[in-house]
């Protein structure tokens, strides 16, 4: 049996570890995480499942980063992309530092969007290639003040202060819609994953024994199930995607058509 190569950012733990967990079975693999002594324990278990493993350090906050990956994806190998590196940065935006709004959207957004480009080519010229990018259920969040609905026995969470972090994460999901449009008539396919709470070390590992999170291999094989099924964006907790989905696009072909227009609307005028 042929294996091919999969790459996984943010893969020194979490939902990154769990995806290559998952993979090591049929596919050898490339892992890209800061932490290169988390990176080796990991290759060693992963070997040991028969997958070969190379081990990749880098920091795509950065864009010596970046290079580093986007170097390696270059060599047009890598069938898999499964971009999950990522930083919450939750804070009210006037508390943030300058420097640190560079560093964020680049680990958030701009980051999976150059791995993309950098792993296209090889996949097209292959004939057969998967985009997998992690995103987050807040990037559906902006006009709410809502973290989550709640059940019969607790209260709505609220949403954390996250002007950065939505704005990265829309962009991905954004991005990755608009992308499986320009590639439908290829054989690459695409997904964004929209996890909402996983209990992982991740932001400080905050969500670790919140009953509302869910488990990190969970959400890796919910996307992988989704990938199979073809989905495009891949929301693990939720029921109703079709339906929620479909809704979604016809507000936004509302928008689209009602907006596509010459003239100001009448409440602009009327006045």
């Amino acid at each position: 049996m042929t294996r091919t190569i999969a790459l996984i950012t943010g893969a020194s733990s979490g939902i990154g570890a769990a995806y290559a967990r998952l993979l090591a079975d049929d596919h050898d693999l490339v892992l890209v995480a800061r932490r290169a002594d988390r990176l080796a324990d990991l290759a060693e278990e992963l070997r040991a499942q028969g997958a070969s493993v190379e081990v990749l350090p880098a920091d795509l906050a950065t864009h010596d980063g970046i290079a580093a990956v986007t170097d390696r994806l270059a060599a047009g190998d890598v069938r898999m992309l499964i971009s999950n590196a990522g930083a919450g940065g939750y804070a009210p935006l006037t508390d943030v530092d300058p420097a640190e709004i560079d560093r964020l959207l680049t680990l958030n957004a701009v980051a999976p969007i150059q791995l993309v480009r950098a792993a296209l080519p090889g996949m097209l010229a292959a004939g057969e290639g998967a985009v997998v990018t992690v995103a987050s259920l807040l990037a559906f969040s902006a006009g709410s003040t809502l973290g989550g609905v709640g059940g019969a026995d607790d209260a709505p969470a609220r949403a954390p202060r996250r002007t950065l972090y939505v704005a990265a994460k829309t962009a991905t999901l954004g991005f990755t819609r608009t992308l499986a449009g320009e590639l439908a008539d290829t054989p690459v396919r695409v997904q964004v994953v929209c996890p909402s709470i996983v209990a992982t070390e991740w932001n400080g590992g905050v969500s670790r024994g919140n009953p509302r999170a869910m488990l990190p291999e969970d959400v890796a094989s919910a996307s992988l199930a989704g990938l199979r099924l073809g989905e495009t964006v891949c929301v693990p907790g939720l029921e109703e995607q079709d339906s929620a989905l479909d809704a979604l696009l016809a507000a936004e072909a509302m928008v689209m058509a009602g907006g596509f227009r010459p003239a100001p609307a009448a409440r602009y005028t009327d006045q």
